[in-house]
């Protein structure tokens, strides 16, 4: 089935571009959401007319991806959470928490964005891939430390006890 995309879907093209799908996939998904319209001579028309609109929201957003992208490449997230004996996290660092610390920093990228194959669950740094744009991703650096103020209070009061059982 040949359908002419109206927005750009990463798994297909851009906005514009005529594509073939399995007839399911159009007539149940895209159509329907009007993601996608059927190839007719109306239809061709419409787009040659639109094409420079087209080409004009394209350039706009390869701008927006590349500018994002130098933004967020030069942003090291530092997340702080609580840890167990042997450094063990409680939890895990997920994409949304890393999202959560973008918009802090000024860059809102949206969750579904950052390409995390499994929650991080050590301490130490880890390289995290986000999608910035069509068939665009930059890589940023996570760093994940353990909560400041418990881990130093811990290790204070470890240290008094110490003294006094040589003392005795």
């Amino acid at each position: 089935m040949e359908l002419i995309l109206k927005e750009t879907i990463d798994t297909l093209g851009q906005e514009g571009d005529i594509v073939n799908v399995k007839a399911g996939y159009g007539r149940n998904y895209l159509i329907p959401q009007k993601k996608a319209s059927l190839v007719t001579k109306a239809a061709m028309i419409a787009l040659e007319q639109g094409k420079t609109a087209i080409e004009a929201r394209r350039e706009r957003d390869r701008q927006e991806s590349k500018s994002l992208s130098k933004k967020i490449s030069n942003i090291a997230v530092t997340i702080e959470k609580r840890v167990g004996e042997g450094d063990k996290l409680y939890g895990s660092v997920t994409n949304a928490d890393i999202a959560e610390k973008l918009a802090e920093l000024g860059a809102d990228v949206n969750k579904n964005k950052i390409l995390l194959e499994d929650p991080i669950k050590a301490l130490g740094t880890t390289t995290v891939s986000v999608k910035v744009g069509y068939q665009m991703t930059t890589e940023i650096k996570v760093q994940v430390i353990p909560e400041g103020g418990e881990a130093e209070v811990k290790a204070e009061a470890a240290e008094p006890e110490i003294a006094e059982s040589e003392a005795e």
